[in-house]
């Protein structure tokens, strides 16, 4: 066998073609037998009936499938640990896309505030050359809040003129798989690493909520209301999905 992929929680292992593939096994009340590759690797449901044969037939016939999105996401894994910032004096950061570097200097004032030169690209951070990778992580963190709220603040007064809705509240999110999301009620949550990238691809997430206070689905109509302020948005949506930013 020439590779391996291990579920921490394997249950069961099978061989498809050269690859061994240990893979958590559950039962629940469903179906059909379902298919799940994550970051831990393959996980297969089935229904309490099916008899385990089944369960391995099942496997081998979406071995292409399986082996394809295993392989993808040991790819994006690796691409995101070596994106992984190693907090020390020098190192860079995106920010709207362009690379920022970082400079420690006590001088800049109170312990961990952040001064930004636009021009030079240089985040000095009032922090002295012995400082933690911690404390260099949460200043320049601190930072890119205070950017992210009020750049996020812009870009929804901005969009919501363009569209003839009104946001009433916005919160910075830091959650898992979501970029953004909208209420009825007229609350935002944007994501505050979108900072890391272009500021077209952050107008699209921001179009795309406001576009929610219109139509709160995914609907042609939704869609074309988010077209009509950000013509290019599916590149733009491409760009969001497909590019690595720095893991935290």
């Amino acid at each position: 066998m020439s590779a391996l992929f291990a579920h921490p929680r394997a249950t069961r292992e099978i061989a498809l073609g050269d690859t061994r593939i240990a893979y958590e096994f559950t039962r629940g009340q469903r179906r059909t037998i379902g298919f799940v590759v994550g970051a831990d690797g393959l996980s297969v449901r089935a229904p309490r009936w099916v008899a385990l044969s089944d369960v391995d037939a099942a496997v081998q016939d979406k071995a292409d499938w399986i082996l394809r999105k295993l392989a993808e996401t040991k790819q994006r894994h690796a691409t995101l640990e070596a994106a992984r910032i190693d907090w020390r004096d020098g190192v860079r950061f995106p920010f709207l896309g362009e690379s920022v570097e970082v400079r420690l200097d006590a001088t800049q004032g109170r312990p961990g505030r952040g001064v930004f030169d636009a021009e030079a690209r240089i985040l000095r951070i009032a922090l002295t050359p012995d400082a933690t990778q911690k404390q260099i992580c949460d200043a320049v963190q601190a930072w890119l809040l205070r950017q992210a709220r009020a750049i996020f603040t812009e870009r929804l007064d901005h969009f919501a003129r363009l569209l003839a809705v009104r946001w009433t509240q916005l919160s910075l999110s830091n959650a898992a798989t979501r970029w953004g999301s909208a209420s009825s009620s007229g609350a935002i949550r944007l994501h505050w690493r979108l900072v890391h990238f272009r500021m077209p691809v952050l107008d699209y997430v921001v179009a795309h909520e406001l576009s929610h206070l219109r139509f709160m689905d995914h609907s042609p109509r939704f869609w074309k209301t988010v077209e009509s302020v950000v013509p290019d948005y599916g590149v733009l949506r491409r760009q969001l999905k497909d590019e690595t930013i720095p893991r935290w």
